[in-house]
């Protein structure tokens, strides 16, 4: 007799890598980044654009609000 084994973790959601980063609720730095990532992304600048999610990802205040 073969024994299924369960968990009673709950599964793993990640970010869709594919969309920008929200900014932190209340953060200057988060809102700014994410303007100058939106410009940078109308402009055509996929470089600044990623540039702008990285730091808007990395920094503190933003933390685990992601999805």
């Amino acid at each position: 007799m073969t024994v299924q084994q369960t968990t009673s973790e709950l599964p793993v959601t990640l970010a869709d890598p594919t969309r920008p980063p929200r900014p932190a609720p209340g953060c200057d730095v988060c809102a700014a980044l994410d303007k100058q990532r939106a410009r940078a992304e109308k402009a055509g600048n996929v470089k600044l654009a990623t540039t702008c999610e990285i730091e808007i990802r990395s920094h503190s205040e933003h933390g685990a609000s992601q999805p």
